[in-house]
């Protein structure tokens, strides 16, 4: 049985984190319509001594309105690309949300091409300005993302596969919710692994899984696996045009920066499902379980058992992971080509 997150969702750290160390957490993107919500949420978190909100607009409003909340620390705002590595300095965890959102009709490609330099940007920034910082991106899609931003790290030496991830918690959230309300239980409940990526059918619920045990036939498991693929575009639909899942992101992206945050602390035992360097599959990154600890991932949990009908979907989806990611990598060469950028010593152990 894999605990996720620990027996209930939450985002507040345990008190005793605040007695071992006190953290800086980066937010890249930090005024946008992820971004804010998700700072509001992260900032609820005990044991950060400093908040740094970063965006290309002012963020001096939002930082100090944030500042207002009653909970120890600072809140500092950075404002445009020459202030994002002073905004990244000693750092422990950066969490992206910069970027463009997936609009109606969009592809994953044309996204990429929005968002791949925000990736790269941050990469080079973050490897001149706190290269042992955990670095997480919300920023889609994923599944390119997060190659792109391990090619970069590789080219400046400050590549460490444990402290890259790509946040897919919001499918775990997803198939929590709906998988409660299918069995009318509470999805804080409802422990169930999601592995793979983070677009369409590359996300695999292992509905086969789930504690408790799912009752439902075959048609139920089809259709519950079919809308948590798909509710990215339920909700950019429903939106009309005018934006795609943002609270819901906010609230897993803090989610997971709370685990991470626990990890650093100490706590055993904490497990959440991301897209990471993996060697578990034959395509470079998989979104799968993982412990957390002190350096990042601490443990890649193997892949649990499946259903045949599981089987047969992970199959169909690796291809797509392995397109992904060389995209991602050649995203990543092509881009440091065109600003003329050469390999740099390594600097980390």
């Amino acid at each position: 049985m894999f605990l996720l997150g620990g027996q209930k969702s939450s985002i507040i750290i345990a008190p005793w984190l605040m007695a071992v160390r006190t953290l800086k957490v980066t937010v890249v993107g930090a005024g946008g319509g992820i971004g804010q919500p998700l700072s509001l949420l992260i900032r609820r978190c005990p044991g950060i001594d400093e908040l740094a909100l970063h965006d290309l607009s002012d963020m001096k409003g939002i930082a100090a309105d944030l500042s207002h909340v009653s909970q120890s620390g600072k809140v500092i705002a950075f404002t445009g690309d020459e202030e994002l590595e002073p905004a990244l300095t000693r750092a422990d965890v950066v969490v992206v949300a910069a970027g463009m959102p997936r609009l109606p009709g969009m592809q994953r490609d044309h996204l990429m091409a929005a968002n791949g330099c925000v990736a790269v940007k941050v990469a080079t920034a973050v490897s001149k300005a706190s290269p042992k910082a955990l670095l997480a991106f919300i920023t889609n899609p994923i599944n390119m993302i997060v190659p792109t931003a391990a090619e970069v790290l590789k080219v400046h030496g400050t590549y460490d596969p444990r402290r890259l991830f790509g946040i897919t918690t919001l499918d775990v959230v997803r198939s929590k919710k709906f998988i409660g309300d299918s069995m009318n239980i509470s999805p804080d409940e409802v422990n169930i692994p999601v592995i793979g990526g983070h677009a369409g059918i590359t996300i695999l619920p292992l509905i086969s899984q789930c504690q408790p045990g799912f009752k439902g036939g075959p048609k139920e498991v089809q259709e519950l696996t079919h809308r948590i693929q798909e509710a990215g575009t339920e909700v950019v639909n429903a939106k009309a045009g005018r934006g795609s899942a943002t609270l819901s992101m906010a609230y897993a992206g803090a989610h997971f920066v709370g685990s991470l945050l626990r990890g650093i602390g100490g706590q055993e035992g904490v497990i959440e499902c991301a897209f990471v360097a993996s060697e578990l599959t034959d395509p470079p990154f998989f979104a799968s379980p993982l412990e957390l600890g002190k350096d990042g991932i601490k443990r890649y949990i193997p892949l649990p058992q499946m259903s045949d009908s599981e089987k047969e979907a992970l199959e169909k989806l690796l291809p797509i992971l392995r397109k992904n990611a060389e995209e991602g990598i050649q995203f990543a060469k092509n881009y440091l080509k065109e600003k003329s950028v050469s390999h740099i010593p390594a600097v980390l152990p």
